[in-house]
């Protein structure tokens, strides 16, 4: 029998931004590769940066022909960060590259995140708009996972976000501990399903945490510059959101913002076609 062939999908949570190993990222990924099968074929195609449209267009191409076992799709908060979010295409994006995967009986690995403006520890008025696009694709990755039976982690629970132990100098990506944990709470659910038959990644770290000073550091060389690309084009949009959300929260009608988000998810999975829910793998 051959090797278990094992894909993962995503941008640089994946890449393993945050849990640097020989001068390159390794990441939660590579940590469950080794835990799912005595030998296994892992194959990293996340790229830092990367959104739901790259997935589709480059990543899954690429994957689809390494013919995986298992591929993990953790995807969605670079769109968030997008002057050009649109839930509907998110969803629809997201559709389709499930459904493919699961068509070549590979098994799907979906995760929910946490917003980035709460991890950044932004204003209430700017971190509101991000952290309501945050939930939307939250819902859909939800959904989606439900209707083409992917196994899906919830990683975006307020004990995660809290645990700054778990986190790197950036706030956004995990550090080796957080990296560590992803791996195990994925590899759990996966033996659940007799998926991971392999031994469990460690939870305790192989190097120590950033000092405090390499952290101040890096958020003041690296840090700064790495927020500023992801967030050129989103800025002057956001200060509007963020205009609506101060005046919506002087008048009293902030529920309507997410009543609208709401809305925004239903009529977006309501677009996606109705198609009968892929046999189980």
């Amino acid at each position: 029998m051959r090797p278990v062939r094992f894909v993962a999908l995503g941008d640089s949570l994946t890449e393993g931004v945050g849990d640097p190993m020989d001068e390159t990222w390794r990441g939660w990924a590579a940590l469950l590769a080794g835990g799912l099968d005595a030998s296994v074929e892992f194959a990293n195609l996340a790229v830092s940066g990367a959104q739901t449209r790259d997935v589709l267009e480059r990543q899954t191409p690429a994957a689809l022909a390494l013919r995986p076992d298992v591929v993990s799709v953790v995807i969605g908060v670079n769109d968030t960060l997008r002057c050009t979010f649109d839930i509907h295409a998110v969803a629809a994006r997201l559709d389709q590259v499930y459904a493919e995967f699961r068509a070549q009986g590979a098994v799907v690995m979906t995760a929910c995140l946490p917003d980035p403006g709460s991890m950044l520890g932004l204003p209430g008025a700017l971190a509101r708009p991000l952290a309501r696009r945050q939930r939307a694709v939250n819902a859909v990755v939800h959904a989606l996972s439900e209707r083409h039976g992917a196994v899906h982690l919830h990683a975006a629970e307020e004990e995660w976000l809290t645990d700054r132990a778990m986190w790197s100098a950036d706030r956004l990506h995990p550090g080796e501990r957080g990296h560590r944990q992803l791996a195990l709470r994925f590899h759990a659910l996966l033996a659940q399903e007799g998926l991971a038959t392999g031994a469990a990644p460690a939870a305790e770290p192989d190097f120590p945490a950033p000092t405090r000073s390499a952290s101040l550091w890096w958020l003041a060389t690296a840090g700064t510059g790495w927020v500023a690309r992801r967030c050129t084009d989103l800025l002057p949009q956001l200060l509007t959101l963020a205009a609506a959300e101060v005046r919506h929260r002087a008048r009293g009608t902030s529920a309507r913002l997410d009543l609208s988000a709401s809305h925004a998810v239903a009529s977006a999975l309501a677009a996606l076609s109705v198609a009968e829910q892929p046999d189980a793998a």
